[in-house]
C-alpha cells in the first residue's frame, strides 16, 4: 500500500459561480483528481450501481427506459413534486455517494495521489468538509450563500484545528471563499 501526502480540497457553490473553471485549472496545473458528487449519484444509479434497485423499487419499474437505465427525468419530475419522496430518495442516493467518494479518495492516497477535489453542491449539508483538508465556496456574491452555509463556515473558521495551507496562493480572495483546517 503506497501512501502519501495527499491534500484533499472541497468544491462547492451556486450555479455559473466558476467552479468548472478551478475544476479544469486544478487538473491542468496540478493534475488534481477530480470527483463531482453530481456525477457521482448518477454512476450509482446506473444499471450495476449500487442504488439502482432501491431506486427502481421506490418509483416502480415504470422509471426503467428501454436501455435498462433509469430516466431521471422522471424522477426528478416526481421528487420535485413530492418532498417526501425527495428526502426519500436522498436517503437512498447520498450515503452511496457519500462511500463512492470515499472509496476514490482512498484508492487516490493509495496511488500516490497528492490531491483530490471533491465538487459538490451540498458540500457542506452532507457534511464532505469533515474529510477536507480546505473547503472552496463559490459564488456571485454573499446574497447566494445560504444561512446553514454561511453558519458551517464560520464554525469552521472559529475552530482552533485551523490553519493555512500551501493552497492560499492557488486560490486568491477574489476566487471564492476558503476555508482552511
Amino acid at each position: 500500500m503506497r501512501q502519501s501526502k495527499m491534500k484533499i480540497l472541497g468544491i462547492t457553490g451556486g450555479v455559473g459561480a466558476g467552479k468548472s473553471t478551478v475544476l479544469d485549472f486544478l487538473k491542468e496545473k496540478y493534475h488534481a483528481y477530480v470527483i463531482q458528487a453530481d456525477l457521482v449519484g448518477h454512476l450509482v444509479m446506473e444499471p450495476d450501481g449500487s442504488c439502482y434497485d432501491r431506486v427502481v423499487a421506490l418509483f416502480g419499474k415504470q422509471v426503467i427506459k428501454n436501455d435498462k437505465t433509469i430516466d431521471r427525468k422522471m424522477v426528478s419530475d416526481v421528487v420535485f413534486g413530492s418532498e417526501i419522496m425527495r428526502q426519500s430518495l436522498d436517503a437512498i442516493i447520498h450515503p452511496a455517494v457519500r462511500q463512492y467518494i470515499l472509496n476514490q479518495i482512498e484508492q487516490q492516497r493509495e496511488a500516490g495521489c497528492s490531491l483530490v477535489v471533491v465538487e459538490a453542491a451540498l458540500l457542506l449539508e452532507e457534511k464532505y468538509d469533515a474529510f477536507c483538508d480546505q473547503v472552496c465556496t463559490y459564488g456571485s456574491g454573499d446574497t447566494y450563500r445560504t444561512s446553514y452555509e454561511k453558519q458551517r463556515l464560520h464554525e469552521r473558521k472559529s475552530s482552533e484545528h485551523h490553519k493555512e495551507t500551501g493552497f492560499r496562493g492557488v486560490f486568491p480572495a477574489e476566487y471564492g471563499l476558503c476555508n482552511y483546517k
